[in-house]
């Protein structure tokens, strides 16, 4: 019997590059949010990062829909 998994069990994940589009910004400023703890990322096999896309969102509505403003370092 083959095995299935429910389809509730998979988790939409977004590439940096669709998320710095999401938000306007450069994905190099992804990967500092994840750095910095403001962003949860996860790794591919590949060493890659991924974010939940219902954690992206979530970020996004509470900017308002804007990236949050960051300080240029």
């Amino acid at each position: 019997m083959p095995r299935t998994e429910p389809a509730t069990s998979r988790v939409e994940l977004l590439t940096p590059a669709e998320v710095a589009a999401l938000f306007r910004v450069d994905p190099k400023t992804v990967t500092r949010w994840a750095v910095s703890g403001k962003l949860t990322s996860l790794r591919t096999l590949g060493g890659h990062r991924r974010y939940r896309a219902d954690e992206v969102y979530a970020l996004l509505d509470a900017a308002g829909g804007r990236a949050p403003i960051e300080p240029e370092i």
